[in-house]
């Protein structure tokens, strides 16, 4: 009964019934597409982007789109897509999920609706995890549509501007997701519309795309510039650090990740640095100095989490164990990682520019994606990128053999059992693949196999620059190979000829604490309807079950008189793993869903300041937006001194001084005359007086330069005051999680005060453009500059947005100099003092 509910209630099936029309209306013009020659199946581009301008839909060219596609592919590539890859195409330009097994060729179903999309001539984007991958489909599937006429590009870092330009103005563009989110934040800090790259984001297609809008969706891209910062403390942070004792002076919880002084490491911090008190405002600096050294020590491993190569620390990407060379932890998390080392200490950095995956995607028209493993985040894709999951049906059954997790009581007893299950499986000449999740684990087993005498290559950070190759022999008959998460995802095992019969091994050595990580590494077998087997060995000292409760089966299996060399084989076990990992992709799901929300304020501000910035990049004059500056600043200044109920309270005099400091000359506007009008009417003469100080200046040079002049003041201010806006949200954010204690809803109080102090922000942009366009000399040589250079750097690893503290470049003031603040004091008497 309950059989017959799922057909008849599973929507899965429905649209794959649905597809199947479709594909039966491709199959029925294969006879007419099939004699066509070259020339002919090319010219079918032109025409369908005729048929586009007269009226029809892409929705309407699908069937013979598809169909031309798939005659193109059989010539160009020798490869004529199966039907399930007609549906995958369907599933992917309808703006759906395509869970497409390993080994069904999700590249090649991705062309249909690539060419299809791409006839509108507004780009499409094809997004991969590492340029190994774009560059080699652009190779591959880029002849295909290259011989159907459309051009293709590829974005890679190295590439200069023109380069990117170029690769963007193609029909098709290959790129990483790291790239274009890189690209769509410093677009939005260049100075000059010509040195934009990016069009208007129409269609992408996301390769893997659970890896890039789940696992790596609490990623904060971020573009920031150079911090001044003495190394001295992080040294002597480290050095503090490394006297502590665990326990004792420290704590640390393995679940959360968190580590903190107790009350022993305060007082030895307070003896060891001479002070009274750590937690007294005048030692932030210090507090935070040590606590990042703490987590460098205990939270951070070495050749797990970074690597040290060549004097530098590089960061080891947690879901593909790839090496990210040239990224960076915030926070001051890497340079105590240096200091920990003992490698050169660089500088910390300050934010310019941050967007998530989460919102840089959502930002097109339309969003596809494939992967083999996205079912147990369906959820997620729906309610966040409001994406559909279509299961795909594979071509042939799948004949791979799952076995049941085998659970031994430690560590060392398990992995003798992996290395005799390799050895066994070697000597019938089987291929086998060995997953670890940790670069450490994958180097342990290297040496227990060399011990045994086993060849093997082992695929990790370290060695990624061999990975097609590595993956290219590991279906060879005796092939051994290990490999962490990333094992070699995007790249597919094939068999040798004279084992098609007995088919891969996967070998896995824990659980990892996304099913979906699971779910991809036994995919490695058994692509195709090739036979395979895979197995998962356990112990209870695995890192999943130590954080879920392992100590009650542990101490059953000691009251057993279990040893290390029996494995219990228990659905009990398998099935609270399983709730394990459901509770932590549910614990993920939650955190990135809350990311988003609070990130979804900082977008909206995004949004309008880019905006703004486009506005004036593109016009031609900005006189007039400067003068609704001016009027807006005038009304909050007189608003501001004439607040008060009582007449004879109003400082005019305030006022005044105000406008004679930051917009206007003395003896412009005088006291007596303002003190005889209301306030809605005193705006109208400083306005009036403004625009005539204006029109003064424009007298003083071209028209040309004067245009310029206001572009590089808006340009200026900005991009200064916006960067700070950045790191101020960023210290709110911080801090704001301590109000729920007070039965305050954090959320909602980050929105309310980040709303205010945006607008506040807006308010200063406004005061300090109107005071620089009045008071600034204008120079004769003016050039647009950049605030602060920018780089890309990776966040810190917890997926948190990292704290900076923004740098502006600008003029020393003097301390007799008028403040800059525009209160009208000298320096030393108002923002210097103390200084």
């Amino acid at each position: 009964m309950i059989g017959i509910l799922k057909k008849v209630f599973d929507v899965n099936q429905r649209q794959i019934k649905r597809m199947q029309k479709t594909v039966e209306q491709i199959d029925a013009l294969e006879p007419s597409i099939k004699p066509l020659t070259d020339e002919q199946l090319k010219g079918k581009t032109l025409e369908f982007k005729e048929r586009l301008t007269k009226g029809e839909t892409v929705d309407d060219l699908l069937p013979e789109a598809f169909a031309v596609v798939r005659e193109a592919a059989t010539r160009v590539l020798g490869m004529r897509p199966y039907g399930v890859q007609l549906m995958g195409g369907i599933a992917l330009h309808e703006g759906n999920i395509s869970e497409m097994k390993t080994g069904e060729g999700k590249t090649l179903t991705s062309t249909l609706p690539v060419y299809l999309n791409a006839l509108t001539g507004k780009g499409v984007h094809v997004v991969t995890v590492n340029e190994y991958l774009a560059q080699r489909d652009a190779n591959e599937m880029g002849q295909l549509h290259e011989f159907l006429g459309l051009t293709v590009g590829i974005n890679l870092n190295s590439m200069s501007r023109e380069e990117k330009q170029e690769a963007y103005a193609a029909d098709i563009t290959y790129s990483t997701n790291n790239e274009l989110g890189f690209d769509y934040l410093r677009d939005n800090m260049v100075l000059y519309k010509e040195q934009c790259v990016q069009r208007p984001l129409h269609f992408a297609i996301i390769d893997e795309v659970d890896s890039i809008l789940v696992d790596e969706a609490r990623t904060p891209l971020i573009i920031s510039g150079q911090a001044q910062k003495s190394t001295e403390l992080y040294m002597f942070a480290n050095a503090f650090v490394r006297t502590l004792e665990n326990e004792k002076d420290y704590s640390f919880d393995v679940k959360t990740k968190n580590v903190m002084l107790t009350e022993d490491g305060i007082t030895k911090a307070e003896k060891a640095f001479h002070i009274e008190n750590l937690f007294d405002l005048k030692h932030v600096a210090l507090l935070h100095h040590i606590n990042q050294a703490l987590r460098a020590h205990v939270v951070m491993h070495r050749d797990t989490d970074y690597v040290v190569q060549e004097g530098e620390i590089v960061i080891v990407d947690q879901f593909t164990g790839r090496l990210m060379k040239g990224r960076r932890y915030s926070e001051g998390l890497h340079q105590a990682i240096e200091a920990k080392e003992g490698v050169e200490i660089q500088n910390e950095s300050m934010t310019l520019a941050t967007i998530t995956f989460q919102n840089y995607f959502r930002m097109y028209e339309k969003l596809s994606g494939m992967t083999g493993t996205a079912k147990t985040e369906e959820e997620e894709f729906r309610n966040i990128y409001n994406m559909n999951v279509i299961v795909i049906p594979t071509n042939k059954p799948i004949i791979r053999d799952d076995r049941a997790d085998l659970i031994f009581k430690s560590m060392e007893g398990k992995f003798n059992a992996v290395v005799e299950d390799i050895v066994n499986r070697h000597k019938q000449g089987q291929p086998v693949l060995v997953g670890t999740v940790a670069i450490e684990t994958s180097e342990l087993i290297s040496k227990m196999l060399t011990r045994k005498g086993v060849r093997h290559n082992i695929l990790n950070a370290k060695n990624h620059a061999r990975e097609a190759d590595i993956i290219a022999e590991a279906g060879m008959k005796g092939a051994v190979t290990i490999a962490t998460n990333m094992a070699g995802r995007g790249t597919d095992i094939k068999l040798g000829d004279d084992i098609k019969n007995i088919g891969l091994a996967v070998i896995g050595t824990e659980r990892h604490e996304s099913r979906r990580i699971d779910n991809q590494l036994r995919g490695r077998a058994g692509r195709q309807g090739d036979p395979g087997v895979t197995q998962f060995y356990l112990s209870m000292e695995d890192e999943l079950m130590r954080r879920f409760g392992s100590d009650n089966m542990k101490a059953m299996m000691d009251r057993l008189g279990m040893d290390d060399s029996q494995p219990i084989e228990s659905k009990m076990v398998s099935r609270a793993v399983e709730s394990a990992q459901k509770r932590v992709e549910g614990n993920n799901y939650d955190a990135r869903k809350q990311l988003l929300q609070y990130d979804d304020v900082l977008r909206q501000q995004r949004e309008v300041i880019y905006k703004q910035r486009q506005e004036v990049m593109e016009s031609e004059n900005l006189r007039g937006i400067i003068e609704g500056m001016m009027k807006s600043t005038v009304e909050r200044a007189v608003a501001l001194h004439t607040q008060e109920e009582i007449e004879e309270d109003w400082n005019i005099k305030g006022l005044v001084d105000y406008l004679n400091t930051n917009l206007l000359q003395e003896g412009d506007v005088k006291e007596e005359e303002l003190r005889r009008l209301a306030p809605e009417e005193m705006s109208e003469p400083i306005i009036a007086k403004l625009i005539e100080r204006y029109n003064d200046k424009e007298k003083l040079m071209p028209e040309e330069q004067m245009r310029e002049f206001e572009k590089v003041v808006v340009f200026r201010v900005v991009d200064t005051k916006w960067t700070e806006h950045i790191d101020a949200m960023d210290h709110l954010r911080e801090g704001i999680h301590l109000r729920a204690y007070g039965q305050i809803d954090p959320l909602r109080e980050y929105q309310m005060e980040g709303f205010a102090m945006f607008e506040s922000m807006i308010a200063s942009i406004e005061e300090e453009i109107s005071r620089y366009i009045m008071k600034a000399e204008i120079e004769q040589n003016l050039e647009r500059q950049e605030v602060v250079q920018g780089e890309a750097v990776h966040p810190s690893s917890d997926g948190e947005e990292a704290k900076k503290k923004p740098v502006v470049k600008g003029d020393q003031v003097g301390r007799n100099d008028l403040c800059k603040c525009g209160s009208g004091k000298k320096y030393k008497n108002c923002c210097g003092i103390g200084k």
